[in-house]
């Protein structure tokens, strides 16, 4: 782990809170807007993080723009890398150590990567789906809305969980619903959806930075927020 800053925070009830500043290791393959919300958040002061770099699986993305604007560290992986989910494991832990990162999260990252003992629990994940429901091998971006949308459903929403080295699977730690509407497209649902992982991602690490978050098998516990922290 890295090392931790402490501060105290006042909650909304009045309580004092004190909180673990996280450095993040972010990793995307596409346009960055799940970086973007987190730097957004940071910089209001309404996320407890700092971002110490960002990787991307394709040396094309956009989220390596979008980082170079907020003045993050990057890097890509090369093409023959990013086919290779050993080297790009490696690639991305090596990296998420070198910068002390305390927790990896992925945003929008598409590769499968094995995550090793000294990271386990500290690889987390946001999904456009409330899961178990429409996870697994091939439901990223729009395959998942339109899944949800063939198989009728009334709600949709998103799931921040921690990674195993399966796709999609792991304790749960947040997930926000939003509805599905009759007159809803993939891309109309995809921008409701996204509307909510705005929300539960940076919830999920204050919670994280909190103390929150226990793990007990294939759950996480999540300590009420109305009892005393300390």
């Amino acid at each position: 782990m890295g090392v931790f800053e402490y501060r105290t925070v006042m909650s909304k009830s009045g309580e004092k809170i004190s909180c673990q500043t996280l450095r993040l290791a972010v990793l995307l393959s596409g346009g960055g807007r799940t970086l973007q919300n987190l730097a957004n958040y940071i910089n209001q002061g309404a996320l407890n993080a700092e971002i110490g770099i960002v990787i991307s699986s394709s040396e094309g993305a956009y989220g390596l723009t979008r980082a170079a604007k907020l003045s993050l560290p990057t890097i890509a992986a090369p093409q023959k890398v990013a086919r290779n989910g050993k080297e790009l494991s490696d690639l991305v832990f090596e990296k998420a150590r070198a910068v002390g990162a305390d927790l990896v999260c992925m945003a929008g990252f598409l590769s499968l990567i094995q995550i090793p003992d000294d990271f386990a629990s500290r690889v987390i994940n946001i999904h456009p789906a409330l899961l178990p429901s429409f996870g697994g091998v091939g439901m990223y971006g729009h395959h998942v809305h339109e899944a949800v949308l063939a198989a009728g459903c009334k709600i949709s929403g998103c799931t921040v969980h921690y990674c195993d080295s399966s796709y999609d699977t792991g304790p749960i730690i947040v997930q926000r619903a939003c509805p599905v509407l009759e007159r809803d497209n993939a891309e109309s649902l995809a921008a409701r959806v996204f509307e909510q992982e705005c929300l539960a991602y940076p919830e999920a690490i204050n919670l994280i930075s909190r103390g929150y978050v226990r793990i007990d098998g294939a759950r996480a516990h999540i300590r009420n927020l109305k009892s005393n922290p300390n």
